[in-house]
């Protein structure tokens, strides 16, 4: 049984992903005891995030950059408080026949995210 989910995630500039996270995707920004890691967590959401700064940019990775898929209970506010603090929207908010409400963003480091609401069809 899997009874929670976390992401971990590299970046090759932690202090600047925290400050996105935060600033633009409403995170909060929790040291764990290890100058390399970061936590971002948001509601039920939790993102380990690991300082590599030499490793791919993950803006080179194309659709493997995409690592979460997360629900949310209004796709509509989500997509109206994000978008206006600079989110860069790469998936337009769009009502799919797969009965997801759903809108895609790219962080400042080139990860991809997805942002869901469940619909009736």
């Amino acid at each position: 049984m899997i009874t929670h989910n976390m992401y971990v995630i590299a970046v090759r500039d932690l202090s600047a992903a925290a400050s996105y996270y935060q600033d633009v995707l409403g995170f909060t920004i929790r040291e764990i005891g290890d100058d390399g890691w970061r936590m971002f967590e948001r509601d039920g959401c939790r993102i380990m995030a690991g300082d590599c700064p030499d490793s791919i940019p993950a803006s080179e990775l194309g659709d493997h950059s995409y690592f979460a898929y997360l629900i949310v209970d209004s796709a509509d506010q989500h997509f109206a408080e994000i978008s206006s603090k600079g989110a860069e929207v790469i998936k337009a908010l769009k009502s799919e026949p797969w009965g997801m409400r759903e809108f895609g963003i790219c962080t400042n480091d080139g990860h991809r995210i997805m942002f869901g609401e469940k619909i009736d069809n």
